[in-house]
């Protein structure tokens, strides 16, 4: 999975809607905790809602966050951030969290996360998706089914990105 060097830990991506509900940000924040203790890299989109609980469960549990943020002001990003990176690329922003990562979580369901799913499965990259968007597998190219999961958990959604 990890596309890097072999002492690089796997980079994860995590997309969700920037407003999100109680049990959407919930289970992003587990899904952070998740993958911040098995020591991967967390990518996110730097914002609130989904991004904001990811970041802040990937932080507490000492992993790395990084906030690729839509525009050009780096303090825009949500305080989690170990990193925030001002793209100025607006939601162009998804496909460069796609190609920066590994494999990729969308928890929730907004426009913005469809896109990433649909990016991140066209790249041949791992996807789980957690109460979020049903992606008819059938649509999918064959490798692509074997990619994708829709997942009850956030251990689950982590275990099968984490897979090698």
């Amino acid at each position: 999975m990890n596309s890097g060097a072999a002492h690089s830990p796997p980079h994860v991506g995590v997309a969700g809607p920037a407003e999100a509900g109680v049990r959407e940000t919930a289970l992003a924040r587990e899904v952070g905790a998740l993958l911040g203790r098995r020591g991967a890299v967390v990518f996110c989109g730097g914002l609130g809602g989904v991004m904001e609980a990811c970041a802040e469960g990937a932080a507490a549990a000492g992993g790395t966050v990084v906030g690729l943020l839509p525009g050009l002001d780096r303090a825009s990003g949500n305080r989690y951030l170990t990193v925030a990176v001002a793209t100025g690329l607006g939601e162009l922003r998804n496909g460069l969290l796609v190609n920066s990562c590994d494999a990729l979580i969308a928890v929730g369901g907004s426009w913005g996360t469809l896109s990433e799913v649909a990016l991140a499965l066209r790249a041949g990259k791992r996807v789980a998706v957690l109460a979020g968007w049903s992606v008819p597998t059938e649509a999918l190219a064959s490798p692509g089914t074997a990619l994708l999961a829709e997942v009850a958990t956030p251990a689950e959604a982590v275990a099968h990105v984490l897979t090698r």
